[in-house]
């Protein structure tokens, strides 16, 4: 008996450990949108399909700013961002939660390096990165995704997992390897 508890524990965990799936399959298009954001402490209007002009986006999606793991993911983005750039990638982050430090968060956490924008509702179900339940203490909030959008619109690459730590070097990854294509 005591085995199948371990067993069922180890099931369980493993489960808890999957990265979360998101909708958006490699090959799909990308839903367009502008959102309101902040650059270096300053309000910009962020727009995907004016970014896709210059190359390749990598579109992160992060829970809410000045949280630890969103921290985290920001300064890495930041101080990735030159070999993103060489990679000829622009990196934009979205959040839906507390949008109202977004500016702050731009200047602090992303350094200034890159924006940051408020995902509507409507952005994080077409993206299929909602975190709360609805009416839940997070209802609004995007989870941890990160797509790579090729500059045609189309997803190149997906990461769904709540932990910060893979999302730059697997999105830098499958932008080097847009370059190869």
């Amino acid at each position: 008996m005591k085995m199948l508890h371990t067993l069922f524990a180890a099931a369980a965990l493993g489960l808890t450990a999957t990265p979360v799936l998101a909708a958006l399959d490699q090959g799909a298009q990308a839903p367009g949108f502008t959102a309101q954001g902040a650059l270096a402490g300053k309000p910009i209007r962020v727009d995907l399909g004016t970014s896709l002009k210059q190359g390749p986006v990598v579109l992160y999606f992060f829970p809410a700013a000045f949280t630890s793991g969103c921290n985290l993911e920001a300064q890495a983005f930041a101080a990735a961002i030159g070999e993103f750039r060489a990679a000829g990638a622009t990196v934009i982050g979205m959040t839906g939660g507390n949008t109202d430090q977004l500016r702050e968060f731009s200047a602090k956490h992303c350094a200034g390096e890159f924006p940051v924008a408020a995902a509507t509702p409507e952005l994080i179900a077409q993206y299929d990165v909602s975190l709360g339940a609805k009416g839940g203490a997070r209802a609004g909030w995007s989870d941890r995704t990160t797509y790579v959008i090729d500059s045609d619109g189309t997803i190149a690459f997906v990461y769904s997992d709540l932990k910060p730590n893979e999302h730059i070097a697997r999105s830098l990854a499958a932008v080097r390897s847009l370059k190869r294509k």
